[in-house]
């Protein structure tokens, strides 16, 4: 192999660099804020912090659910420690079909992204009778460390 060839890189499969988590100190987390439990990107909805013991560290204690399953989840660490905090992201898209139990949803730009499930429970249900009634549906994205989920909707005119 030459040189040439061993600096040869592809880039079809580019991305933007971002990381899927950054790192956040334990103490600066909040309480509706999002971290990382268990590999599943969370939402805050409890949290207390220890006084400082025998051994140093305050403790801070987390209860949290997660974003996509509503399941939920227990941590303890060092308030001095650094935890994982997902990039959650929200979009907004133009409801187009129901196709095969997944969305084609419009982006703004006039694009299409059809790769979302109709989100399963009470949500999806009204998704899904809106359209069947004629509704223009404006559906809410929530995506989180690769992992995307329809949340919520609502109606345009």
């Amino acid at each position: 192999m030459s040189d040439d060839e061993a600096h040869n890189q592809n880039f079809e499969t580019a991305h933007a660099g971002a990381s899927l988590t950054f790192p956040m100190q334990c103490s600066a987390l909040r309480k509706n804020g999002h971290v990382v439990i268990k590999g599943r990107p969370c939402k805050i909805i409890d949290m207390s912090t220890s006084k400082t013991g025998k051994h140093g560290h305050a403790k801070v204690h987390l209860v949290a659910t997660d974003i996509f399953t509503g399941r939920k989840y227990e941590d303890i660490s060092p308030s001095t420690h650094n935890m994982d905090v997902p990039n959650v992201g929200r979009q907004e898209y133009t409801l187009v079909n129901i196709d095969d139990g997944f969305l084609n949803l419009m982006t703004g730009d006039g694009g299409s992204k059809d790769d979302v499930k109709v989100p399963e429970g009470a949500i999806g249900d009204e998704i899904t009778a809106g359209f069947e009634e004629g509704k223009d549906l404006a559906v809410t994205i929530v995506s989180a460390m690769g992992e995307e989920q329809a949340v919520s909707y609502k109606v345009t005119t």
